[in-house]
């Protein structure tokens, strides 16, 4: 019962975190420091030797570094950079994290130029609810923890953890 859980607890919070960004264009901290407890619990459940675990801590600490220059130049936001590092935390490190940035990568431009084909509509043709309104709005940014949930689903069934989970 517990694995199951394990299991889900990163998609579920990724997906929340994606749906939460988009509607409010904010990513709770709780949840990025949920999902790093959690990880210390999977991966005591799963029996991750101590190397495995300080590569996945290592590939986090590299993405979290990235994303901080990032958040300094003003391409990604705090709550973005902070679930893009827990993300990687539990995905990992080598070819499984390019895979899941490269994701990432083509989810955001893909967001990126659907909102922006969104921003050209007349907003008198747009009734609707105030985050729809609020993603309309020119220079009020991209819910990129979207792209980062939706990268981190496509990804996650590559991982350790749902190989380990499900057996």
């Amino acid at each position: 019962m517990l694995e199951t859980a394990l299991m889900l607890v990163f998609p579920a919070a990724m997906a929340f975190a994606g749906a939460l960004d988009l509607l409010t264009m904010t990513i709770p901290n709780r949840i990025s420091a949920a999902l790093a407890v959690a990880f210390a619990v999977a991966a005591y459940q799963a029996g991750l030797p101590l190397e495995t675990v300080a590569a996945h801590v290592g590939a986090a600490a590299l993405v979290l570094c990235v994303g901080i220059v990032f958040f300094a130049c003003g391409w990604l936001g705090g709550g973005d950079a902070k679930l893009m590092t827990v993300a990687a935390l539990w995905i990992g490190y080598g070819e499984i994290l390019v895979a899941f940035i490269a994701v990432v990568a083509v989810f955001g431009g893909a967001l990126a130029l659907a909102i922006l084909a969104y921003r050209k509509f007349p907003v008198a043709a747009l009734p609707g609810p105030e985050w729809a309104l609020n993603l309309h709005r020119s220079g009020s940014g991209i819910p990129y923890g979207l792209a980062i949930a939706a990268g981190a689903l496509w990804i996650y069934p590559q991982t350790v953890w749902f190989a380990t989970f499900t057996g």
